[in-house]
């Protein structure tokens, strides 16, 4: 592991919908580095608007400290001495940040980060595309259709006619280039499918709807880079009707169940196809996979994988690695090591 003095970018906020969680997962990112004395943290805190701010109030905002608004840059301009950073840590969620933007930005600056490369995080965001590359390695899905704001605007009415026909009610509508739940609908019938695509098209150009199982929702992390591992698997309950936004990131909200109850065999199961999805989409760093276990059937469905996962106190993934055997301090050593590995 990196003992040497090691000048750590953390790399938060953003324009995505995920602004706040962003801003509590860096905080608790930088109290676990802070835990080794070779790490020195500069935070650069991106505003909602995507401008970078100084190191100053980026400073305030990891300590909790309200920004003015006379506060905030008004225009682009990249902070000074970021090449003093040897590691960054791009803990951003959603689009301009886990979409492969940023990551093209830090390759751009030849400094190793946290991660997935651009490739990796374009692919895992864009739920069409993942999905795509899914199904070439073989791995079972859920029914789904896709379509463009285009096609939709051109003929709904037949569009609504093939949803019904090839996946049925209820059905979930997705953007296909957002993340954590949102933009997310349940729909139960035709005129509900009308109004989410067309709620789902105004966050994505492209939308994704997916056919309803009656499944529990189980959780694979995956953490490495050549050679991947794969961290025991857990369970999410919830009373909603599904794991939506507010559910997801309310505390109580949801119940976390580490080790999942289900039987060796499924487990064994969801972590092997864990790291065959990792490797499909050419997985470095980490990443979590989220799947549909039915089991009546003995079926596995892999659902999502999310390239950047949270790092919040009601998190999965750190959860899924204490479980493991490894604590939030060192996780965190371990991704900056994983990081500098060529």
């Amino acid at each position: 592991m990196t003992k040497v003095p090691c000048t750590v970018g953390l790399l938060f906020g953003g324009r995505s919908g995920e602004h706040e969680v962003s801003i509590t997962s860096a905080r608790a990112i930088a109290a676990g580095l802070a835990v080794h004395p070779q790490y020195r943290i500069r935070p650069f805190y991106l505003s909602r608007a995507g401008l970078w701010c100084s190191e100053r109030l980026s400073q305030g905002v990891l300590e909790g400290k309200s920004l003015a608004m006379a506060d905030l840059p008004t225009e682009f301009a990249l902070p000074e001495h970021l090449g003093a950073v040897d590691v960054w840590v791009p803990v951003l969620h959603g689009p301009n940040g886990e979409d492969g933007t940023v990551q093209g930005l830090l390759t751009l600056m030849q400094k190793p980060f946290v991660g997935n490369g651009v490739l990796a995080a374009a692919v895992g965001m864009d739920k069409i595309l993942m999905k795509a590359v899914f199904a070439q390695a073989g791995l079972s899905q859920v029914k789904f259709v896709a379509l463009t704001r285009r096609q939709w605007q051109a003929d709904a009415a037949d569009w609504c006619a093939h949803v019904e026909e090839r996946l049925g009610y209820p059905c979930f509508v997705k953007p296909s280039n957002l993340g954590s739940s949102v933009g997310i609908s349940k729909v139960r019938d035709r005129a509900q499918l009308q109004l989410a695509i067309a709620a789902a098209l105004t966050f994505d150009h492209r939308c994704i709807v997916e056919q309803g199982v009656v499944a529990r929702e189980i959780e694979c992390a995956v953490l490495g880079n050549d050679d991947p591992k794969a961290s025991v698997v857990g369970e999410i309950t919830y009373s909603s009707d599904f794991y939506d936004y507010e559910t997801k990131y309310t505390s109580g909200r949801a119940q976390l169940h580490i080790p999942a109850p289900i039987p060796a065999e499924v487990t064994e199961a969801v972590q092997q196809m864990a790291l065959r999805a990792f490797r499909a989409i050419a997985g470095r760093g980490l990443a979590r996979v989220d799947f549909f276990y039915i089991p009546e059937t003995a079926t596995i469905l892999v659902n999502e994988i999310n390239t950047f996962p949270g790092f919040t106190a009601t998190s999965m993934y750190p959860k899924l690695w204490e479980a493991s055997g490894m604590s939030f301090p060192e996780l965190c050593d371990r991704l900056i090591h994983l990081a500098q590995e060529t």
